[in-house]
């Protein structure tokens, strides 16, 4: 029989891993797997993955494809060169330690730059801005849980109410009633409640996660509602964003149709 632990490990998490940079990073990468369904390619080389050839589109903004050893690669390095009549660069540098390569090309005359979109600028920095508000938002809908544990801020004037206090509060957690029965406990104890406000800051945090994640998944052109009526909303509501979505997400199938075009054309 195959040990759980093998099948099942345990990932301890500690609390300061939780950090600001390591969500926006984990955000990134979740976002990046989801927009690796959008395109479908047929007829690649086996020395282009579709997965790879789309990682370095989003990431990088472009790649390079050109043949070596008579197999056809996609690269990302760095452009450069005297600009063309439209300023363009003219030149790819490639470094490639694994195929020994090391190498100036010229762009549409030794092999045919993509681009992502008309920009050149990849997702990432679309990526970068919503990953950023959502990790912010993680934090404060953390710490709003956190707090909203505390039902209650209980102070004690003494050590001696602070130990009755604690023995009382530890009593309800077993599960045991407990009789308080000293005058100087109600005297020297406060109680003021705070568990109003942690369930509405809760509540508003979730809303403002869902409409970041949908007005991220509109703007690269993903259908996904962020209407915030909570009551039902009719078939014209949920469809009033669909004119905007379009745009960026044609740009990007029109950009890679154009470079595809463009290799079959060069490399036959």
């Amino acid at each position: 029989m195959s040990d759980t632990k093998t099948l099942f490990p345990t990932f301890a998490v500690k609390a300061q891993e939780q950090t600001k940079e390591n969500l926006i990073n984990n955000f990134i990468r979740y976002m990046l797997s989801r927009t690796q369904s959008m395109f479908i390619y047929d007829g690649l080389p086996k020395t282009i993955p579709a997965k790879w050839l789309e990682f370095y589109l989003q990431t990088n903004g472009n790649v390079f494809v050109t043949k070596v050893n008579e197999n056809l690669y996609a690269f990302t390095g760095g452009m450069g060169g005297t600009p063309n009549e439209y300023y363009l660069p003219t030149i790819y540098t490639v470094a490639n330690p694994a195929l020994n390569i090391f190498k100036n090309y010229k762009i549409d005359v030794d092999g045919v730059l993509i681009y992502n979109d008309a920009s050149n600028m990849g997702l990432i920095p679309l990526m970068s801005k919503y990953g950023s508000l959502l990790a912010e938002n993680y934090i404060s809908m953390r710490i709003a849980s956190i707090m909203a544990r505390a039902t209650a801020l209980i102070s004690a004037s003494d050590d001696n109410t602070k130990r009755s206090a604690e023995q009382y509060i530890q009593k309800l957690v077993d599960g045991e009633i407990s009789i308080v029965g000293e005058n100087a406990f109600f005297d020297g104890v406060k109680v003021q409640p705070t568990r109003q406000a942690g369930i509405t800051g809760i509540t508003d945090l979730i809303e403002l996660e869902q409409y970041l994640k949908a007005s991220f998944y509109n703007e690269i052109g993903l259908n996904a509602n962020y209407n915030m009526k909570r009551e039902a909303i009719n078939a014209n509501e949920s469809q009033l964003n669909n004119d905007a979505l379009t745009p960026l997400i044609d740009q990007m199938l029109t950009e890679r149709k154009n470079g595809v075009k463009k290799i079959n054309d060069m490399f036959d």
